[in-house]
């Protein structure tokens, strides 16, 4: 089962937006974090970013950390498996009430995400967060 009381560890950029709290707002299921496991084995530091639409629908993308630029537009959510997971910024105002579990399941991933050559894709899980939750999240302790 995902750690539900960590926290956040990633030191961003100047130029990034951050989300910090005691409450995570994204975590990962066994099976997610086994294979961001091989897939870092294989290319390296990763990168997570929830593609906000257009040809892959909303679905966590994960690329090489060195190929994929970080904008102003983006808002890190936290860490999964070691590695960073973003959004953009228009995007997050619709889920920043959600926690969001990245699992694996059968199928194709995303035409540009790692996981595809594996039979695999990334899938995105959310639930909404209590009310405890959210209050936490604004004021930057645990829930």
């Amino acid at each position: 089962m995902p750690n539900q009381d960590s926290q956040a560890s990633t030191d961003p950029g100047p130029s990034e937006t951050v989300v910090r709290a005691a409450v995570l707002r994204v975590d990962a299921t066994p099976e997610a974090l086994a294979l961001i496991q091989r897939l870092e084995a294989r290319h390296g530091p990763l990168l997570f970013h929830q593609s906000g639409g257009c040809c892959d629908g909303s679905a966590p993308m994960c690329y090489p950390r060195r190929e994929f630029m970080i904008g102003d537009g983006d808002v890190l959510l936290g860490e999964i498996g070691g590695q960073p997971f973003y959004m953009g910024k228009a995007q997050f105002e619709y889920w920043k009430h959600t926690r969001l579990t990245i699992d694996v399941v059968p199928g194709r991933g995303g035409m540009f995400s790692l996981e595809g050559p594996e039979g695999l894709r990334f899938l995105t899980r959310s639930r909404l967060f209590t009310d405890e939750e959210y209050k936490a999240l604004e004021q930057g302790t645990t829930a």
